[in-house]
């Protein structure tokens, strides 16, 4: 048998398309030539399990040769194969029609590398690396004939009979001058580890030795006691990830073994959550809360999407809510084609009905962890703390689940629910407007004298010095009836939760005027404002504080975003420097005759201030521990 025709196509020749557009993932053609070896052999063998071939199953697998001699490529499948009428009608009739232009929409948009699979164009893909392609086959029906299709690329091929004794195909790819790379072990194992690591049916490249061992498991060794070995096929994937097993069958030490295959040089994780859902769409999947620190953008884009168990992507940010992008794992979901563009994910309603199931399974299993064991919650709370914050702001129907089990954390390192919390500080931080006021530092150290400040009032203090904690503080106060939220630097400590009290000054109306000129004669800087107010005598002299609204200010310009104030440029620190009109020092100053002196005792008492804050550097230190050496002699 011979015949030869042309390849019918509804446009001009797709082969320089596939070439010219797809060039930059041309590494997909082996994925796309193992996953039909793949699927052909999954086909006969459930023919098998039904009575629908009768035939010798043997092994199922599906090999890859490279004979760089040859400079040919092989994929090597027994599954169903095919008649040369059905090499006409799938290989030889493609339905692609108006080709050229989708292509030339939407090669700037990032889906030109998409193309392929859409239009089932799978085996046209080995078109993007070879000069010359061929089929040989045997269908698994009785009877048929072995057949050999063959084209050179362009639109003619040639169909003749084979000879194969096996049922099954084999693709021949003679690999083209630009893509010789391809003939190197190393990078044909680099692709098929990266997307054939968890296909159903073992993939073969090449040999491995293996060491012989005895019914008892001992090595068997030879005359010079040398191990025994024997040459075996090197299997490149695992057929039956974990993923595709029962829950009910798998122990933690499984799930364990598991995330050290997707990730070995990872700490080991926090706990998991395995998915397995049929309806309203397909979806099975493992995902693994991480050890998260601080530095979240080095743990994103871990999670591996496939289409049974192909590897598609690990771009998967419109599968899995962005703040949940922190965790690690596989998703597999037979609804989602394998060549999958971003605009296709966007679109897709599937994809949304994912998106939103993600979100509720890892807000259902947080809720059960921390009603079943709460020690043990609040254990991982370092690492948790991130995304249910992410998700929190992110997310209305997460924050919903999550308000339940959301954890505060304080100073003394205690840690609280919403409603914990709020029991905990209405005694005392409830303002003139009864809003509770949430006290927070954002760096304890630095801000430890306003702490103590705040503490002498038996104020409770929140530690938020994550990464996202401005914006967690912004979305509670919308999210929180009748809250405010201070840092601890905002304000004076006996101003930080609004009373209708006032605290008497013991200086008189006058002097209270002449102390003010002192400071703003000594501090000389338009940065500074100075305001007197009647404090406790213990509390500093003088104390910096950076209001709330200026801070927020500051915070939303390194946000960026559509505020007037980003057209503003760099804001300066605009600081109030209160003094406190009771402390002894400041009655001190004002009974100094000299100006001089009095200007001096001002400036060190401002500094003490400066010092508090971190904020005194330089020479300005320099001559503050100079003038104290003076002063205490």
């Amino acid at each position: 048998m011979q015949e030869k025709g042309t390849i019918s196509i509804h446009t001009e020749n797709i082969f320089p398309i596939i070439k010219k557009f797809l060039y930059s993932d041309h590494e997909i053609f082996l994925r796309e030539l193992v996953s039909n070896a793949v699927d052909a052999s999954q086909k006969l063998q459930r023919l098998a399990s039904i009575g629908e071939y009768k035939g010798e199953l043997g092994e199922l697998k599906v090999e890859v040769k490279v004979d760089k001699k040859a400079k040919t490529i092989s994929i090597i499948d027994h599954g169903l194969g095919m008649t040369a009428d059905e090499i006409k009608k799938y290989i030889n009739q493609i339905a692609f029609s108006g080709a050229t232009e989708f292509v030339e929409k939407y090669k700037d948009k990032g889906d030109a590398s998409q193309i392929i699979g859409m239009f089932g164009l799978g085996f046209y893909s080995a078109f993007m690396v070879s000069k010359e392609v061929e089929i040989i086959t045997k269908s698994f029906q009785e009877g048929a004939e072995a057949a050999r299709w063959f084209s050179d690329g362009s639109t003619e091929f040639e169909i003749t009979t084979a000879d194969k004794k096996d049922v099954g195909t084999e693709v021949i790819l003679h690999i083209d001058k630009d893509n010789e790379e391809f003939l190197e072990d190393y990078k044909i194992r680099q692709i098929l580890t990266k997307y054939c690591k968890f296909l159903p049916v073992p993939i073969v490249f090449g040999e491995r030795e293996e060491t012989l061992k005895d019914e008892n498991g001992e090595v068997i060794k030879d005359k010079k006691d040398q191990p025994k070995t024997k040459k075996v096929d090197d299997v490149i994937n695992n057929p039956k990830p974990l993923w595709t097993k029962s829950p009910s069958d798998l122990k933690d030490e499984d799930y364990l073994a598991f995330y050290k295959e997707l990730y070995p040089f990872s700490e080991d994780p926090l706990f998991w959550i395995h998915l397995n859902v049929d309806y309203p769409f397909n979806l099975t999947g493992i995902l693994y809360f991480p050890k998260i620190k601080n530095d979240f953008e080095l743990s994103k884009n871990k999670i591996q999407l496939y289409s049974k168990q192909v590897f598609i992507t690990d771009e998967v940010k419109e599968i899995v809510p962005e703040f949940l992008m922190l965790l690690h794992g596989v998703l597999d979901s037979p609804d989602i084609p394998l060549n999958v563009s971003r605009s296709y994910l966007q679109a897709d309603a599937n994809v949304k009905k994912i998106n939103t199931h993600i979100t509720k399974k890892v807000a259902d299993k947080l809720g059960e962890l921390f009603k079943k064991d709460r020690t043990s919650f609040e254990k991982k709370w370092e690492s948790l703390n991130l995304f249910v914050k992410y998700g929190i702001i992110a997310d209305e129907k997460f924050y919903d689940k999550a308000k339940d089990f959301v954890l505060l954390e304080n100073v003394d390192e205690k840690l609280f629910t919403f409603d914990e919390y709020k029991k905990h500080i209405e005694a005392n931080q409830k303002d003139k407007d009864g809003s509770l006021v949430h006290i927070y530092t954002n760096d304890k150290h630095k801000q430890d004298a306003y702490i103590q400040s705040a503490k002498k009032l038996s104020l409770d203090v929140l530690k938020l010095d994550g990464p996202l904690d401005s914006h967690f503080v912004n979305s509670m106060e919308m999210k929180l009836e009748k809250t405010k939220w201070k840092r601890v630097d905002a304000d004076i400590a006996s101003k930080l939760v609004e009373k209708d009290e006032k605290s008497e000054s013991v200086l008189s109306k006058d002097d209270e005027e002449k102390v003010k000129k002192i400071f703003e004669d000594a501090i000389n800087d338009k940065n500074y404002t100075v305001q007197l107010e009647a404090l406790a005598p213990d509390e500093l002299p003088v104390t910096l504080i950076l209001p709330e609204f200026m801070r927020r200010m500051k915070d939303m310009q390194k946000m960026g975003g559509g505020s007037p104030y980003m057209m503003m440029g760099n804001l300066p620190d605009q600081f109030n420097a209160v003094i406190n009109s009771n402390h002894p020092m400041v009655s001190k100053i004002l009974k100094e005759e000299a100006e001089e002196k009095q200007k001096e005792l001002a400036i060190q008492a401002y500094e003490l201030g400066l010092l508090s804050q971190n904020l005194l550097t330089g020479n300005k230190l320099t001559n503050f521990i100079r003038r104290s050496v003076e002063l205490l002699g």
